[in-house]
């Protein structure tokens, strides 16, 4: 996990794909490249499970964001369009090597990006978001990309049951159940008095 980087750029993603679509500013793809590239890579590595191949994923379907600028307005979410095309890309490219298999939410493997650096490298002052952290991490595979979606990657609910081909009510159960051991893991931290 890498400290996040995010706040020295631009993460407006309607304006950024503006910019590139009106006016081929290459600056503006450049900042939504750095700001989206993480969320992609690690989605497509929960797919495919290979570090390699997640980068590869990842820039391919950002280059295509450029090769395709002039027709970017059409687009209404581009970052949901986006991980829609990294999920089909990641299992286009298991079935090119002969790894396909069922697509399992229980298979995905969700990583997420700290603002707050490696849980090792916390400081005793930020023992509970360490906690916070640890409990997010136990969650199960299912609950931990359904959260990573929502939380870290700000999409919507009916967004994430699209990407992941599940309802809506399962959406929200799982974030349910993570918010239910983020909430337990806060609590047993706070002392009693």
């Amino acid at each position: 996990m890498k400290k996040n980087s995010y706040s020295q750029y631009n993460c407006n993603i309607a304006e950024l794909q503006q910019q590139i679509a009106v006016f081929e500013d290459a600056a503006a793809y450049k900042n939504l490249f750095h700001c989206l590239f993480p969320s992609i890579q690690n989605f497509a590595y929960s797919i495919v499970h290979s570090r390699q191949l997640a980068e590869e994923i990842a820039s391919d379907v950002l280059m295509e964001v450029w090769i395709n600028r002039l027709k970017l307005m059409e687009i209404k979410n581009l970052r949901f369009y986006l991980f829609t095309s990294t999920k089909n890309a990641s299992l286009k490219k298991l079935k090119q090597e002969n790894r396909h298999r069922q697509f399992s939410l229980d298979d995905l493997k969700a990583e997420f990006i700290s603002e707050y650096g490696n849980p090792e490298e916390i400081l005793d002052g930020h023992e509970l978001e360490k906690k916070v952290f640890d409990a997010v991490s136990e969650l199960p595979p299912r609950c931990k990309i359904i959260y990573k979606l929502a939380k870290e990657d700000k999409l919507k609910y009916s967004e994430i049951a699209e990407l992941l081909e599940v309802s809506i009510k399962t959406v929200d159960n799982q974030l349910v159940i993570a918010n239910k051991k983020i909430i337990s893991a806060i609590t047993s931290f706070i002392p009693k008095k």
